[in-house]
């Protein structure tokens, strides 16, 4: 019969509406102010973590909504901010450096939603609050970092096969090998070649130099690899700043976008996440004169370092151990009351310790401190320049062989001693970064954000639902019903998506899709009254009007759904969130403007003897 649905599609719209809306509901309950407290450094929260929680709110008359173990986290939700901050505030201090504690917001979902899998959206930092950071990578230290080993495994790897040579140098792209006779070239070129195949060698006779430079694609991988551990290195001091869904993310080639929801202290956040703190340790070259040093004239394989009071040292080059090794660190006082840094190495760490303090047992080791530290100033491309900053923390003598856990002093300050036991339990970056951008939003600005924009939505909304009512009558209606269908499927697919986030352009796309999704209406509604002008019966007209509007329905969507994928594919952060809601907006447009609008309008005039249509 004409202008019918079958039974099975009815229930398909109905089985669609009910479950768009079961997975927006969330979102109507709100969320709680929160904290949440976890382990760190391998210490976990468990039922007795709850108790003292529990015990030390009770203690200062800090009022709380409700404290449950979820997940192996405790999680207390309060019924303001104020109160929030403040019970954040004494837990920090009463559970110490063992414990992280995070502000959250923990959806106040009723549990037969959440037995559902339905969570209410996550909210993007312009309307929840929090810190923006744009950080650059520095590539031309990296590479330098990168040549200083090759130059030092150079040393080694001539050295093991009895290759004598006058000088080993690096310059801005290569390292150069200087050798005696051309029959040391040669054999030095053979060696090298058969032991770095990811390297060009180039000889020049004239002079017994040989010179290595990375291939092209070498050079790429290192790059990448460089971002990518920094992004690692960064998630995981974002993890030991206790902040709940942050965001760490690649940006072009050597740029990292890093959104922490919930920040306010950019103080601390930049201090944590810019450093570049690093350690190495080194044997300290105690033949060597100091005053002669101090003067520039430096021993071969050694170089002049700084002590913290000003005073030179004279370390050897190579490194016995980098930062890489060391999988923990933790601050605490010796039996002094001094601060010290407890060290904990993997096992290539201590293997590579334990070997060298073995065989130099009496002999003096540094600790060298190195971090990188933006000048203020910018070169001729607006980048920004970074200072390096070394010091020797201590130089201690090794009174017998160290394994993989030990302890280093000489630090000014207890605060000192938990930030770099911090910066080096989260890790060392593989190369330095500068904050080029920053951006702070305030809790109260992301709540004017979200008002501001459901106002828009709501006058949008209203604006035309009104015109499609007067001047469609009621396939105006239809129309309107359609629309609020749309927006609750769209807030309910947003919320189904793990990772979606919406944030203010996300609302701008909402609205963009209002119109849109009346636009498809106003093709079909005037296809029907042409069918009607030109003498077609109104059950022919309905459903040639539906047919004939299809085919540009779908050709407009199309290509601004193709417009959607290549913002999101190209976009970064809001452009992301604007290409994500309008993309869910154009799929459940099309089906709430053609299959919803079509049931209802079937529903009111399918299967009858209609005279007159109301449109």
């Amino acid at each position: 019969m004409l202008n019918r649905y079958p039974l099975w599609k009815n229930l398909m719209v109905v089985f669609t509406l009910i479950i768009g809306l079961l997975y927006a509901l969330p979102n109507v309950y709100g969320e709680d102010p929160a904290i949440q407290i976890s382990g760190a450094r391998g210490a976990s929260a468990d039922m007795s973590t709850l108790d003292t929680v529990t015990e030390d709110l009770k203690q200062n008359q800090i009022s709380y909504k409700s404290v449950a173990f979820e997940n192996g986290t405790v999680l207390v939700r309060f019924n303001d901010t104020d109160t929030q901050i403040s019970a954040r505030d004494i837990l920090n201090e009463q559970l110490g450096d063992d414990y992280v504690v995070a502000l959250n917001l923990a959806p106040a979902t009723p549990d037969w939603l959440e037995s559902i899998g339905a969570s209410p959206m996550k909210l993007g930092l312009d309307l929840r609050g929090g810190v923006h950071f744009l950080m650059e990578v520095d590539m031309d230290a990296a590479m330098e970092k990168l040549l200083g080993q090759q130059e030092e495994t150079f040393r080694t790897e001539l050295r093991e096969a009895k290759i004598r040579y006058r000088a080993i140098s690096k310059t801005d792209e290569a390292v150069q090998v200087r050798l005696r006779n051309a029959d040391q070239l040669d054999e030095a070129k053979r060696e090298l070649q058969r032991l770095h195949p990811d390297m060009l060698f180039t000889d020049n006779s004239s002079n017994f130099t040989l010179t290595a430079q990375f291939t092209e694609a070498r050079l790429q991988e290192i790059r990448n690899y460089a971002v990518d551990q920094n992004i690692t290195i960064l998630r995981n001091r974002v993890n030991e700043l206790g902040v709940a869904e942050p965001l760490v993310q690649r940006q072009g080639a050597n740029r990292i976008v890093v959104e922490l929801p919930g920040v306010q202290d950019t103080a601390r956040a930049k201090e944590i996440l810019g450093a570049t703190a690093t350690l190495e340790f080194r044997e300290v070259d105690s033949t060597a004169d100091l005053a002669a040093a101090a003067s520039g004239r430096v021993p071969p394989g050694s170089e002049l370092k700084m002590t913290r009071d000003g005073r030179p040292a004279v370390l050897k080059k190579r490194v016995i151990l980098g930062g890489s090794h060391i999988t923990d660190a933790s601050s605490s006082a010796d039996e002094y009351g001094r601060p010290q840094v407890n060290i904990s190495l993997d096992s290539e760490g201590g293997s590579k310790m334990t070997a060298f303090s073995r065989n130099n047992v009496g002999k003096l080791m540094a600790t060298l401190f190195t971090e990188y530290k933006d000048s203020g100033e910018r070169d001729e491309n607006g980048k920004v320049i970074l200072e390096k900053h070394e010091e020797v923390i201590n130089q201690a003598t090794i009174q017998t062989a160290l394994g993989r856990n030990f302890r280093i002093t000489g630090i000014d300050s207890q605060s000192e001693a938990h930030n770099l036991a911090l910066l080096l339990r989260a890790g060392a970056l593989i190369a330095p970064i500068s904050i080029v951008e920053e951006r702070t939003i305030g809790p109260s600005m992301g709540q004017q954000n979200i008002d501001m924009g459901i106002q828009a939505m709501i006058w949008g909304m209203v604006a035309v639902m009104l015109f499609t009512l007067v001047y469609y009558r009621r396939f105006g209606l239809f129309a309107n019903m359609a629309l609020l269908m749309n927006l609750v499927m769209i807030i309910g697919v947003m919320s189904m998506i793990p990772g979606a986030t919406m944030t203010l352009p996300g609302i701008a796309g909402i609205v963009l899709t209002v119109g849109m999704a009346v636009d498809a209406n106003v093709l079909i509604f005037e296809r029907i009254r042409e069918e009607l002008r030109e003498g077609r019966s109104p059950q022919h007209a309905i459903q040639q009007g539906y047919a004939n509007a299809f085919s540009t329905i779908a050709d407009a969507n199309i290509t601004t759904l193709i417009t959607a994928i290549i913002l999101f594919a190209v976009g970064t952060g809001a452009i992301k969130g604007f290409a994500v809601t309008l993309s869910i907006g154009i799929l459940t447009s099309m089906f709430t403007a053609i299959v919803g609008t079509r049931a209802l309008v079937n529903l009111v005039y399918g299967g009858k003897r209609v005279d007159k249509l109301s449109i």
